[in-house]
């Protein structure tokens, strides 16, 4: 069993901390440790992200939709991950989606007053979480570029990139056929045939209600020819 401050280290944005800060931070910070049996709640949507959670052992589901619900994408977060981080600050500082966990689960959570407190005291931690924030305002800006100009594979892989987290697995897309043509602006025959070639290519698989992705960085390398670390931040 991995000791606590392998946990830690293991964590997104504790990369590169030594093991004598993580000691210091043990002691300095109040750690909130929980565990979560199968099928329960972690968070739901529109709740206050007021902790940076992590999940340290297990796995969640993620499920976010849009208001009228028509529009939804779940996907599953193993250990070791971070949920929803950049919602943490600024104008919109509630959890975008309800997380559940998928097994019994070790959750960890640190209080935003501790966590700005370590930011402050700590380069290390301050660069991982501008670096979060900024691949994330990034990847938004490049996403209008594609939903402009690319084609119908690179309009999905966006919206796929946009609503997940790197490392995310078992990815669906729930939306009938005609409101995805409406949202991406493209006639049901050159979407149908768009979904049969990402389909032949090995990108994802559907129905008429569902898309199944294969592989997020499969998406990635679609969107730029790069690997998941160029484009997330991720090494």
């Amino acid at each position: 069993m991995k000791s606590m401050f392998e946990l830690l280290m293991n964590l997104p944005l504790f990369k590169g901390v030594s093991h004598n800060r993580i000691a210091e931070i043990v002691g300095e910070v109040k750690l909130h440790f929980l565990k979560y049996p199968a099928g329960e709640v972690v968070t739901r949507v529109g709740e206050s992200c007021d902790h940076l959670t992590f999940v340290i052992s297990g796995s969640v589901r993620l499920y976010i939709e849009n208001d009228s619900g028509r529009f939804a994408v779940y996907q599953t977060l193993k250990a070791p991950a971070v949920i929803t981080p950049d919602f943490m600050f600024g104008r919109f500082t509630k959890y975008p989606c309800t997380v559940e966990a998928v097994e019994s689960t070790g959750i960890l959570k640190i209080s935003k007053q501790d966590f700005v407190n370590i930011l402050a005291k700590d380069s290390v931690f301050l660069f991982n979480y501008l670096n979060t924030l900024s691949v994330n305002a990034q990847k938004s800006m490049k996403g209008i570029l594609w939903l402009t100009n690319g084609g119908i594979d690179e309009r999905i892989a966006f919206w796929i990139i946009a609503l997940t987290q790197p490392g995310s697995t078992d990815i669906r897309l729930v939306c009938r056929k005609r409101d995805l043509c409406s949202l991406f602006g493209v006639q049901r025959a050159t979407f149908e045939a768009g979904l049969k070639d990402m389909k032949e290519r090995g990108l994802i698989d559907y129905t008429t209600k569902e898309l199944f992705i294969h592989n997020r960085t499969d998406l990635l390398r679609l969107l730029e020819h790069a690997s998941e670390s160029d484009i997330d931040g991720e090494e």
